[in-house]
């Protein structure tokens, strides 16, 4: 493998309720606690609780198997929100690999405390709250 650089934007964001509306196509999505301000009709982030990855992000998210896992970990008021970026199904495994080595969100097991790619650049733009915007990542040692 050789070192790779990946310049994503995220879009979102989508409310629980709303992921009807998220796209049809691959990609990486997290997937955070926070509030909804239903009078200025606004999202807050609270904290980051998972990143995955989709062949389709719309139809994953429909009925995810970490449900549960996510909603335990809300607090009061709190719900569940969304972000994604689009990639190809290529590159999934590792920039997923390198998001979730790089921010450890409590509900991911996998790629946690390790990270079995070459140097993984990661640049982030656009709906990125909660996510380091710049950073390199770097095969772990066995």
């Amino acid at each position: 493998m050789a070192e790779k650089t990946y310049n994503q934007a995220f879009d979102g964001y989508w409310r629980y309720v709303n992921r009807g509306s998220m796209p049809n196509k691959s990609g990486i999505y997290c997937v955070y606690a926070g509030t909804y301000n239903l009078d200025a009709k606004t999202v807050s982030l609270n904290r980051l609780l998972y990143i995955g990855q989709a062949s389709n992000i719309h139809d994953r998210l429909q009925d995810h198997e970490c449900y549960p896992e996510w909603n335990a970990e809300l607090k009061n008021n709190e719900i569940i929100i969304f972000s994604c970026t689009l990639l190809g199904e290529s590159d999934l495994d590792r920039f997923e690999a390198a998001m979730i080595y790089k921010h450890k969100p409590p509900v991911n097991d996998l790629c946690v405390n390790y990270f079995r790619y070459d140097k993984t650049n990661v640049n982030l733009s656009e709906k990125i709250a909660l996510l380091t915007p710049h950073f390199t990542v770097y095969r772990s040692e066995d």
